[in-house]
């Protein structure tokens, strides 16, 4: 199990940037596949962006071109940079990880987009 702690979340205008940071509590290079999810109210997660091990990335086409996925080993963290953000990003945002059958998730951090 990795326990997972975002932060990062909070209130922006449109057209504002924000950058969310998932810390692990172990060495990223074990897990197979770390990516972010949203959640909007009364909905299921929605997969974002992700990062393998190998460092394959994929995006959602609602944020391509907006978001960046990245990671830094060394800090067993991986980020999610928000540019051009809408107010139909508002969501409570959730890092993932899975290694093996495992599938780990944070508690979630509340992004806000004000128009």
């Amino acid at each position: 199990q990795v326990q997972l702690e975002e932060s990062g979340g909070g209130l922006v205008q449109a057209g504002g940037s924000l950058r969310l940071a998932c810390v692990a509590s172990r060495n990223i290079r074990s897990i197979n596949h770390m990516a972010w999810y949203r959640q909007f109210p009364g909905q299921q997660r929605d997969l974002v962006a992700s990062i393998t091990s190998d460092g394959s990335i994929w995006y959602s086409n609602s944020v391509k071109g907006r978001f960046t996925i990245s990671r830094d080993i060394d800090k067993n963290t991986v980020y999610l940079q928000m540019n051009s953000l809408d107010v139909e990003d508002t969501a409570v945002y959730y890092c993932y990880a899975e290694s093996g059958s495992r599938k780990d998730y944070g508690r979630g951090t509340q992004v806000i987009v004000s128009s």
